[in-house]
């Protein structure tokens, strides 16, 4: 039972990456991120991630959901809502399941909306025939 609360208790934590701060390598886990310094590698969280205003991301970012208000580039998967503010600059490739911009963001990737609806159409296609 101690376990369990343990790994409640860790995906509720935050953890927080400050301005002038810069981070080579990979990281995971079970918290969110607010990152408002330089992350040069790969992050992985079923929580939820921030990317500040003065924050970047140089790598892979995957996560549950993810506001941008930084930098990003590179390999983005967001499971939930993947919302950008007007600051916002994406370069890279983006596989999500709902997408907020705000006007003024930059959006310079390839994004791929994965949703259960997509997976559905896919298997009453194959029971068909033509």
């Amino acid at each position: 039972m101690r376990k369990d609360k343990n790994a409640i208790e860790a995906t509720k934590s935050q953890n927080r990456i400050g301005l002038g701060t810069i981070i080579t390598g990979d990281i995971t886990s079970e918290g969110g991120f607010r990152i408002d310094g330089k992350v040069i590698g790969n992050l992985k969280t079923p929580s939820k991630v921030v990317i500040g205003k003065d924050g970047m991301i140089d790598g892979s970012l995957e996560c549950d959901h993810a506001d941008i208000e930084g930098t990003f580039k590179g390999k983005l998967i967001v499971n939930g809502l993947l919302s950008l503010k007007s600051t916002a600059v994406i370069e890279g490739d983006v596989v999500i399941s709902k997408l907020a911009i705000e006007p003024g963001a930059t959006f310079n990737a390839s994004c791929t909306m994965d949703t259960g609806v997509k997976t559905l159409n896919d298997s009453s296609k194959k029971g068909k025939t033509a």
